[in-house]
């Protein structure tokens, strides 16, 4: 796992490290059971804060993706489909809000807007 966090950032660091984990757990590169680094192994490698980190792990713990057993560790939480699909979903359509605004300022029409998305899936078919 490779988390990259910037102090120039104006995203807190324990979001840039909950997020890198989330992201590397939606793309499967950390898979259901698998380890997360102890929160001191991690502080000492990113050379920050254990409150920092212990703070991510809370965070992706109260969102059920990570579960920690006292004495044991962190480790990835079987994965809720259904959730993560919903989460998915509320990106996309944050996403299709931007478009539709810039489409009606740019006065493009529902149609162009299908086409263009026609188009995009077919490409990829």
């Amino acid at each position: 796992m490779n988390i990259i966090i910037s102090n120039s950032s104006d995203i807190p660091i324990f979001k840039q490290i909950s997020t890198s984990i989330k992201t590397s757990i939606y793309d499967g590169e950390l898979e259901e059971g698998e380890a997360l680094p102890s929160v001191r192994i991690l502080a000492n490698d990113l050379k920050i804060s254990f409150l920092t980190v212990k703070r991510a792990y809370d965070e992706l713990e109260a969102e059920g993706l990570i579960k920690t057993i006292p004495g044991k560790g962190s480790f990835i939480a079987p994965k809720n489909l259904e959730l993560m699909k919903e989460e998915k979903l509320k990106e996309i359509q944050d996403l299709m809000d931007q478009i539709y605004k810039i489409a009606k300022l740019s006065n493009i029409s529902k149609e162009e807007i299908k086409e263009l998305f026609t188009i995009i899936f077919e490409e990829e078919a």
